[in-house]
């Protein structure tokens, strides 16, 4: 049975953070916009908007987290080193709450 509570638990572990869920699929390959959508799905069993990806990627590469380059017409996006430790310093938040519960 899913109550309100969980429906909320899983957004706010999903939808709203969708940073951790970019950075750890940029951690295993570079890749573009485009097709996080899929990926995203793939990875971490939920979808969102193609817009989402591209405000969340704006904002994680103003925060240093990822960067980008050119190769051809395609944008490819790419962890960076603060985005690894960014990355890994939210997996050991998560697994310090799960702990507690």
């Amino acid at each position: 049975m899913k109550t309100a509570a969980l429906r909320r638990l899983r957004r706010a572990l999903t939808t709203g953070n969708i940073w951790l869920h970019i950075l750890s699929m940029l951690k295993q390959k570079p890749t573009y916009a485009y097709v996080l959508e899929e990926q995203m799905k793939r990875h971490s069993g939920f979808a969102h908007g193609l817009i989402m990806n591209y405000v969340v990627l704006y904002k994680m590469e103003g925060e240093g987290l990822i960067s980008s380059y050119h190769e051809g017409r395609r944008k490819y996006y790419e962890i960076t080193a603060k985005g690894r430790k960014a990355l890994a310093e939210a997996k050991k938040y998560l697994v310090t709450v799960s702990s507690k519960l």
